[in-house]
């Protein structure tokens, strides 16, 4: 059956995958800030005065063994669950599982989830971070591509430290989805003991070859935008155009053909080879491309294109365990893992998650893989998690 949809349910549809789908939340919640007087990198490089903004939801119990850290995805931040207020239009991300009763259970579970370094949402009043746009204080200007490289075991290290500064000696369990996926097998990885049960949603164990090239392309329009001007632009005008291509770029690879050539036959988009416009002027959008850059412009408003530089390279630098090869990364985990790939992923494929597992399995480890299934590629990981809510709800209860 064909789905006809209008420009509003379109939009709704879009924002839901891109953000979580809005539910009647249970959970009010508000940004918590953490700060460090200087952080050491993975390369070995000195960040001071870092800012590091999280979220948490439920209540940690006496012996503080009920931890159960939610790592974001690339274009999020730490809004998990929940909302900011009863107003709000949208509760976070994946509220369809963290809440009161729900797979991931706030009346069970301490869940927390931080902001990462070099946070996407840079000018967001909801997201806390440290990157490229924040101010060095060496200078008293914005650092720009001053900044150090950062790497997805930067975000692992900023986390521990957080929760150490709560006290916090272990985890229940560690659970992300795509660039969260990537932390918390890196957490395992990295920190067994602290770590009984890593869930992998939408996730890798790697970036291959092809993963590292199709992220490249992420970066490029940042890169060629006249206004970059090598990333000091913070006086200037920013890159803003190379930043809306680059997330519409984003959007494509994140979604599958099917959910784009339904959006394509809708009465509002009507695409059409030969329509009228491109037809007679090598200057005029089609349709379906004017309704990707739409969406990519509303996106764009509390980003920053430096910002996106630096989350491109930490996932192409990404390898679990920061060993040469991936076994060697995947010796020390003891955790039991659950990987949760989608099938349509046109983005992370599921080979890349299907390889993690068999490298555990391999090592007698305990570990399980399930698709997610549905038409939104890699936005099913968001989106579709519920579907595998009482699936989460046991692992982490075993």
């Amino acid at each position: 059956m064909r789905i006809k949809l209008n420009v509003l349910t379109l939009a709704l549809l879009l924002c839901a995958c891109l953000h979580g789908f809005a539910t009647h939340a249970e959970l009010l919640v508000k940004k918590q800030r953490f700060d460090l007087a200087e952080f050491n990198t993975f390369a070995g490089k000195t960040i001071k005065q870092v800012a590091i903004g999280y979220e948490s939801y439920g209540t940690l119990n006496a012996d503080k063994s009920n931890v159960v850290l939610i790592t974001h995805y690339f274009s999020a931040n730490s809004h998990a669950a929940g909302k900011y207020a009863l107003d709000d239009a949208q509760a976070g991300y994946w509220d369809a599982i963290i809440g009161p009763g729900k797979a991931i259970d706030t009346d069970k579970y301490f869940v927390i989830s931080i902001d990462s370094l070099a946070n996407l949402n840079a000018f967001d009043p909801n997201t806390i971070t440290t990157g490229p746009a924040s101010i060095d204080p060496d200078t008293g200007k914005p650092y720009g591509l001053n900044f150090p490289v950062v790497t997805i075991r930067d975000f692992v290290i900023s986390q521990k430290l957080l929760l150490e500064s709560l006290g916090i000696s272990s985890l229940h369990a560690v659970v992300g989805a795509s660039m969260g996926s990537l932390q918390a097998l890196d957490w395992a990885a990295a920190y067994p003991s602290w770590v009984p049960r890593m869930i992998s949603v939408i996730g890798s164990g790697q970036t291959d070859a092809w993963t590292t090239s199709l992220l490249e392309r992420w970066a490029m329009p940042i890169r060629l935008d006249k206004n970059w001007q090598g990333g000091d632009y913070y006086a200037y005008i920013a890159p803003q155009e190379g930043l809306v291509e680059s997330m519409m770029a984003i959007t494509l690879d994140a979604l599958t053909p099917t959910f784009i050539n339904q959006v394509g036959q809708s009465p509002e988009v009507q695409h059409s080879p030969l329509q009228t416009q491109p037809l007679h002027d090598i200057n005029a959008s089609f349709a379906i491309v004017d309704w990707l850059r739409e969406r990519a412009t509303l996106r764009v408003k509390h980003m920053d294109a430096n910002h996106l530089l630096y989350l491109v390279r930490a996932n192409q630098l990404f390898i679990a365990g920061y060993h040469q090869n991936l076994a060697a990364g995947m010796q020390r985990v003891t955790a039991k893992t659950l990987f949760l790939p989608a099938s349509s992923d046109l983005l992370l494929r599921p080979y890349l998650a299907e390889e993690a597992h068999a490298t555990l399995k391999q090592q007698g480890k305990d570990t399980e893989l399930i698709y997610l299934d549905g038409i939104y590629g890699h936005l099913v990981g968001v989106s579709n998690i519920a579907q595998q809510a009482d699936t989460i709800r046991q692992f982490l209860a075993n």
